[in-house]
């Protein structure tokens, strides 16, 4: 649209405003929409339409449980290979996706608007699996079961500290992905990005230590979350296309 060279700076920012307030308040990556109406598909079909059984089955053998790796694995079947990702497809409760799915949101968009959905694949399997790794070290040999995309919206988090804040340590909601990525000596340098990280591990720091726990979520697995907020953080120069 063409704009009067004409108008006074007062019109010319009443019309910058009016075009402001006809952007979409929810306008999400259609690969990362894609992820979100599968993840809820997948609990709604486990809540209402298999059996209890069924849903057993399904969590034996897509869940990540610590204990397959104390157990040869020429000895069982191939589940050991790919619950270090399918795990992530699965939640305990509605609560449980929801709190992850608000996260993805406002996490999440700006990473994959950056990298696209080709690249998005291969962060979110090598996320979930990062943060299982991270998990099974300090929980080796267990039986409990780990389920939720928690670990790799962690990732995402770390992802996004790289680029999102500008100098000035704002936030711009449409445009924070074509932000210049930070060396790491730069983002530990900027105040929000710094404000950010470490309000971020406290507050899991304190989740480990049982302080805060998120009604139907259970148990939450807080290394997990640690685990994936590295790999994003460390190695999102993997996935990143802009320098």
């Amino acid at each position: 649209m063409e704009r009067d060279q004409s108008a006074t700076p007062v019109e010319a920012d009443a019309e910058s405003a009016a075009e402001r307030r006809r952007e979409p308040a929810f306008n999400l990556p259609a690969s990362l929409t894609g992820i979100l109406l599968f993840l809820v598909t997948v609990h709604a079909l486990r809540t209402y339409v298999l059996s209890a059984a069924v849903d057993e089955e399904l969590i034996l053998n897509f869940a990540f449980l610590p204990v397959r790796y104390t157990i040869p694995l020429d000895t069982q079947g191939l589940a050991w290979l790919w619950t270090p990702v399918t795990y992530s497809f699965l939640h305990g409760s509605w609560e449980h996706l929801i709190f992850n799915i608000f996260w993805m949101v406002a996490f999440g968009a700006p990473v994959v608007r950056r990298i696209g959905p080709a690249r998005l694949a291969a962060f979110w399997c090598l996320a979930a699996a990062a943060s299982v790794a991270l998990h099974v070290v300090f929980h080796w040999g267990e039986l409990a079961i780990v389920v939720g995309a928690s670990g790799v919206v962690s990732g995402f988090m770390g992802a996004a500290v790289r680029f999102v804040f500008s100098p000035s340590g704002r936030i711009s909601r449409q445009f924070a992905h074509l932000n210049r990525r930070l060396s790491l000596t730069e983002t530990l340098a900027n105040r929000s990005a710094l404000v950010f990280t470490g309000i971020w591990f406290l507050t899991n720091f304190l989740v480990g230590l049982g302080l805060f726990s998120a009604g139907g979520m259970g148990s939450i697995a807080w290394e997990a979350h640690i685990g994936g907020f590295l790999f994003g953080f460390f190695l999102f120069g993997w996935f990143d296309p802009r320098r």
